[in-house]
């Protein structure tokens, strides 16, 4: 069945669907939250600041209503031009959606970024959520102190604390961000979790296993680029899909580190990516990986052009 076939369904009357931003400062916990309300993986995770990069939309379905979730760059004091478009692109996201969560890590103490996030938020004029992210990390009685502070901050909506690691609450927040979205037919087709395509997920994949480890400036000087994907004939019959992807970084420094010693780190980036890849695509796959230096490409807006952003 197709797409456009699906979207021609009936819906129950009163079916509610529209977008809902996430929004926080860098490792607030936004995509391990869509990830949990979308049901599988849309978004890559990593406990480094700065990890997504776009504004990916993860769907969630359910028989009353659809969710269409845009997860975000961190909101933060940009340092170079790539943090300048990333912030760009929080504030076309809020200026198109329907319901604003902000998201404030419960193991965290509320800072400047945080009121900078939320002051944003308010100025789309939309319901704004707050929710509490990383519950599991503190008992009762220091949630109970952070929701406190929380309700402080502003005159939300509903404040919600959640878990998506261990999907606390998950289900609750899905519940009420639908009652605040408008009347509408679905948006999407019932099989759509995503409008990622394959070939940015895998370069998704490739910087998300590549970040596993790294320290200090480098996470954020690494680019993932998918330079190719090619059916190749396989011996005994049938073919093998190679990819071939560039890991991109600043300074020759870097390249040594990411390849690590004899090779070690680029062969787990290797394996770990490829496992991920396999398991979005169905099958196996040829994962060829390189170092490249483009020097300073976060400052450079041609560079910046060619990277996508």
């Amino acid at each position: 069945m197709s797409d456009q076939t699906e979207l021609v369904q009936t819906w129950p009357e009163g079916f509610r669907a529209g977008f809902v931003a996430i929004v926080g400062r860098p490792n607030a916990g936004k995509s391990t939250l869509t990830n949990a309300m979308v049901g599988q993986k849309v978004a890559i995770m990593s406990d480094r600041p700065e990890t997504t990069r776009r504004a990916i939309r993860g769907v969630v379905h359910r028989a009353h209503g659809q969710l269409v979730l845009v997860d975000t760059p961190g909101l933060h004091r940009p340092r170079t031009l790539l943090g300048e478009r990333l912030n760009e692109m929080v504030s076309e996201t809020l200026g198109d959606v329907d319901v604003v969560i902000v998201c404030l890590p419960a193991d965290e103490k509320i800072g400047p970024g945080d009121r900078y996030v939320i002051e944003r938020a308010f100025e789309t004029r939309r319901p704004v959520i707050a929710v509490v992210t990383k519950r599991d990390r503190l008992d009762r009685g220091a949630l109970a102190e952070k929701l406190i502070a929380v309700d402080q901050l502003g005159d939300f909506a509903a404040i919600i604390p959640t878990s998506g690691t261990v999907g606390t609450q998950v289900e609750d927040l899905v519940e009420l961000l639908i009652e605040n979205l408008p009347e509408s037919p679905p948006l999407y087709p019932p099989s759509a979790v995503s409008d990622e395509s394959d070939e940015a997920m895998i370069a998704e994949f490739v910087r998300e296993a590549a970040l596993e480890g790294v320290r200090d400036e480098l996470p954020h000087s690494i680019a993932v680029v998918v330079e190719e994907m090619a059916e190749r004939p396989r011996k005994g019959g049938g073919t093998t899909l190679f990819i071939y992807t560039s890991v991109i970084v600043e300074r020759e420094s870097q390249k040594s580190i990411v390849i690590g010693k004899r090779g070690e780190r680029m062969r787990r980036i290797g394996s770990e990516a490829r496992a991920q890849i396999e398991a979005r695509l169905g099958r196996p796959v040829y994962l060829d990986l390189h170092v490249k230096v483009s020097k300073d490409w976060q400052r450079d807006p041609k560079k910046l052009g060619r990277l996508g952003f």
